[in-house]
């Protein structure tokens, strides 16, 4: 980006967002275009969010079990983690589906449309309805539900409809509701001495192949993933303290 739209974007005047830059190109964390003079960040920020990723213990103790969900399933599984009134999307796995169709969605990160998803859903049955109702406001509202799928929740009352009715159930379910033609189920996974929500997990496929028969069939699996997530949650800061222990050692 060139030097007068990052200011723009930031509300600062050009000289003080000159001087920014060149810290952070000082230190490595952006650089400058010989040519265009136009700005852009190194790979250190995705770096150390890659460092961060696999010292969490995701990879190590949560992917398998997402894969074979996903294998269980045969569609297309995912991970979300709470991120402070966020739900951001972390892993996921493709199961092997026996028809023709196979979902794929263009977005695999980034964070979770809260109103629009079973995984928002579901996170958000287990907070206190007044949480919930501002964890979706801070985030526009339904503003953009013109984005979403034909049965979008457009309202803070069908909101609420649906989450005691996911509450009742125990998993969050979307249909034709965050993509036209795509059913997902989701449920969250709990840790802690008062059992909080700290992710969900999800399963997604095309409605074609997802009808009311196979969501009684795989609802259950996706309360057991949630529920197998749950105990080994426990582990992650565990497998984080070892490797800090081991790099401590290796660096003494």
């Amino acid at each position: 980006m060139p030097l007068g739209e990052i200011a723009d974007r930031l509300a600062l005047p050009k000289s003080g967002a000159h001087r920014l830059l060149a810290t952070l190109v000082d230190l490595g964390w952006a650089e400058q275009d010989p040519e265009t003079g136009f700005y852009r960040l190194t790979m250190r920020l995705a770096v150390l969010g890659q460092r961060f990723y696999v010292a969490s213990g995701v990879p190590d103790i949560c992917q398998p079990v997402l894969d074979r969900f996903a294998r269980d399933c045969r569609e297309f599984a995912r991970l979300a983690v709470v991120d402070g009134n966020s739900l951001v999307w972390i892993a996921h796995a493709q199961g092997r589906a026996t028809g023709g169709l196979l979902y794929q969605p263009a977005d695999t990160t980034g964070t979770v449309p809260l109103y629009a998803t079973a995984s928002g859903k579901s996170w958000l049955a287990t907070l206190g309805k007044e949480e919930a109702v501002q964890n979706v406001l801070r985030h526009g509202g339904f503003d953009h539900a013109d984005r979403y799928g034909p049965n979008v929740i457009r309202s803070i009352e069908a909101l609420l409809r649906d989450l005691r009715a996911t509450a009742r159930r125990g998993y969050g379910l979307a249909l034709n509701e965050a993509e036209p033609g795509v059913t997902a189920i989701a449920a969250a996974v709990r840790s802690g001495p008062d059992g909080a929500a700290v992710g969900t997990v999800s399963i997604a496929g095309p409605t074609v192949r997802v009808p009311e028969s196979r969501i009684r069939e795989l609802a259950p699996l996706v309360m057991q993933c949630a529920s197998d997530l749950s105990n080994l949650w426990p582990l992650r800061p565990k497998i984080v303290a070892k490797r800090v222990r081991r790099d401590a050692a290796k660096a003494a």
